[in-house]
């Protein structure tokens, strides 16, 4: 197949990247798949990776935004002291504490919270990780499209100048030489 007559993208990929369109990799063939439809290609990695995610990705990202927020920890330091008041003076004093000193209720629910909320904060952790790489690929395919097109540009103007060096040539007088 000719030059003239190759896919469009295969001619971008020769010309801008000097690869074969089999060569490339994904984020290099959407690049060049935007330039050809001169679209742009940046895109917020927020949108994009809620697009991606489940219910259960967001879930988690909602319970580790609570539970590691200062709001949280005010409120279960909170929760615990009245807990241990209650138990302690209030309704011991009336012999109704339900869960006296050492408090094994508390213990329990505890241990059960930190059991649950673990794991949560490891998945929002790791859907962290995978936006940062989403983000670093978007990153990616933005800077080579901005270099490419400077490429691009930067091709246009030496043509451009070619073209006005030869228009200049061509009317200056030849000189003859002298004998």
């Amino acid at each position: 197949m000719s030059n003239n007559t190759a896919h469009p993208l295969q001619q971008l990929a020769q010309h801008l990247l000097g690869k074969a369109i089999h060569e490339l990799e994904p984020e290099e063939s959407h690049v060049l798949e935007q330039i050809r439809q001169r679209r742009p290609i940046s895109r917020d990695v927020a949108d994009v990776s809620d697009q991606q995610s489940s219910f259960g990705e967001r879930l988690s990202d909602k319970v580790a935004a609570v539970g590691g927020s200062w709001t949280f920890i005010i409120s279960f330091g909170l929760i615990m002291l009245g807990w241990m008041l209650i138990n302690t003076d209030v309704l011991s004093h009336f012999g109704m504490a339900f869960d006296p000193y050492p408090y094994i209720f508390l213990n329990l629910m505890l241990s059960t919270l930190a059991a649950i909320q673990a794991p949560i904060i490891m998945m929002s952790q790791n859907r962290q990780a995978a936006k940062d790489r989403l983000a670093a690929s978007l990153d990616f395919e933005v800077n080579l499209r901005a270099e490419l097109e400077i490429m691009r540009l930067h091709e246009k103007i030496d043509q451009r100048i070619q073209q006005r060096l030869d228009q200049i040539l061509e009317r200056l007088p030849e000189k003859k030489p002298q004998d």
